[in-house]
């Protein structure tokens, strides 16, 4: 068989629109092509494929017009997740793995010129939208990613530390060696958070702290430098509830873009403090593809402004609509992004 067809997602905000990893083998003068609106680091994806085939035992057709395209075409396509899929298109074009059975599956992954696996960014993004479509496939990702995917319940989630493992499950006949299940560490308790009795004194700020966490309201704390300001700011989140199943993935599901989620935090809410020259782009995302910035990073969670006052006008400005609706829309020439960013703001600076 010349043409494999393999499943896979892209990022595209906080959303994972499936991609359909598409590889011909045919005569000609041989060369990879790769197609579909692809970054530069998706089209380095050749050599890091070439050389994990090579050191991983597996042949690589030298002598075939490989041509992979990734639909659909309009949907930029960025980072390394796509070595996986790519190497076992070629594979299964080629027939050294059961091109059959690649139809249950979704696969991500970036591959080491070894044939590793590293992980990827938005396994929970990922693992969400597989829920959301009610998807039969079963998605397959390194072995950290798989963690992280795991903690959407309800979902098949497959995990593998080396491209031999992936090709061990998909040899054809009976020799195939299924990968195992991906675990579900979910801490029994939210990790330990400093504490507001850390804090002596100070009882007219705590009160206030405490009005503000019952209420949901943003706080600016002033005071000369060494009064404590920073400190109580740190314990804040300490006095919030603590998060339900939907705000935990949500908050993970958007820290995992960052790669800023470990799953030993879940259910911790988060405390965001970005340096006071951050700039508005920071601040509410951007980029292309747009990513989410600090208030989205700060959803469910607080975010703590200290120095209030050098922050740039522009930065400061932007907050204000995202604390009124919640979520901030990001929009450039090309791409539009939505991310949600239900923060708590919290300010400090001197007189």
């Amino acid at each position: 068989m010349s043409l494999a067809v393999i499943h896979s997602r892209a990022l595209d905000g906080l959303d994972a629109p499936e991609v359909t990893v598409e590889v011909h083998l045919a005569n000609g003068l041989p060369s990879v092509t790769l197609v579909g609106l692809a970054e530069t680091e998706v089209k380095e994806a050749r050599e890091r494929v070439r050389a994990a085939l090579h050191n991983s035992g597996l042949e690589f057709p030298h002598n075939k017009r490989i041509t992979v395209n990734l639909a659909p075409a309009d949907l930029p396509k960025e980072s390394g997740r796509f070595d996986l899929p790519i190497a076992l298109g070629i594979l299964a074009a080629s027939g050294q793995i059961d091109a059959a059975k690649l139809r249950g599956f979704e696969f991500a992954g970036e591959l080491s010129l070894a044939g590793d696996l590293r992980p990827v960014r938005g396994a929970l993004a990922m693992a969400l939208a597989l829920r959301r479509t009610a998807s039969t496939r079963v998605l397959v990702l390194p072995h950290a990613s798989a963690l992280e995917a795991a903690l959407v319940e309800g979902l098949p989630i497959r995990s593998a530390q080396h491209l031999l493992d992936v090709v061990r499950s998909l040899l054809p006949g009976d020799a195939d060696v299924p990968l195992p299940e991906a675990p579900v560490h979910r801490p029994s308790r939210p990790a330990e958070v400093a504490d507001l009795r850390d804090v002596k004194g100070q009882a007219g700020a705590k009160r206030a702290l405490e009005i503000a966490a019952a209420g949901g309201h943003s706080v600016l704390m002033i005071g000369p430098p060494g009064t404590g300001k920073s400190m109580l700011a740190q314990r804040f989140t300490a006095l919030l509830p603590p998060l339900s199943e939907a705000q935990a993935l949500q908050s993970a599901a958007v820290l995992s873009l960052a790669d800023a989620f470990a799953p030993q935090h879940w259910g911790r809410r988060v405390l965001r403090s970005p340096h006071h020259s951050a700039s508005s782009a920071a601040l509410v995302g951007g980029g292309s593809p747009p990513r989410p910035g600090e208030i989205s990073l700060a959803h469910h969670g607080v975010l703590f402004l200290d120095e209030l006052p050098e922050f740039p006008r522009s930065a400061l400005e932007a907050l204000r609509e995202p604390l009124e609706n919640g979520r901030i829309t990001i929009s450039r020439a090309a791409r539009q992004a939505e991310f949600p960013a239900s923060f708590q703001l919290v300010a400090a600076m001197n007189p």
